[in-house]
């Protein structure tokens, strides 16, 4: 299993910017494909932003592209969520999930598909 540890969630103003991290333990990183989903009270829980092995595909859900940004470097086994201009409702527990993918341009967007998972860290938006 990996280990992931999240960090730069906090306070924003609507329409500024804050940058996720999720580092990720062991060697093996680029073999997972990560996901940042996404938990607010009463909804669903979703991926918001998915990428492949080596950064080559990306998914992101709704409107969120353009103001997310998922990239992720495989040196520092770590993976950002870029987020700008959040809004309101970008507010949740973001998490990080990965799952080990055998081929590189592969990612996934179902939360069954993820295996291990970060603690989260809570993301609230000031209007």
């Amino acid at each position: 299993q990996v280990q992931l540890v999240e960090s730069g969630g906090g306070l924003v103003q609507a329409g500024g910017s804050l940058r996720l991290s999720c580092a990720a333990s062991g060697r093996t990183f680029s073999s997972y494909a990560i996901c940042w989903f996404r938990h607010a009270p009463g909804k669903e829980r979703e991926c918001v932003a998915a990428i492949s092995r080596c950064g080559g595909s990306t998914y992101y859900t709704g409107t969120l592209k353009g103001r997310f940004t998922i990239t992720r470097d495989n040196a520092k086994n770590t993976v950002y969520l870029q987020m700008n201009s959040p809004k309101p409702e970008d507010a949740a527990v973001y998490y990080c999930a990965a799952v080990e993918v055998l081929l590189r341009g592969s990612y996934y967007y179902a939360e069954g598909s993820y295996e291990y998972w970060g603690q989260g860290t809570q993301v609230t938006v000031s209007s």
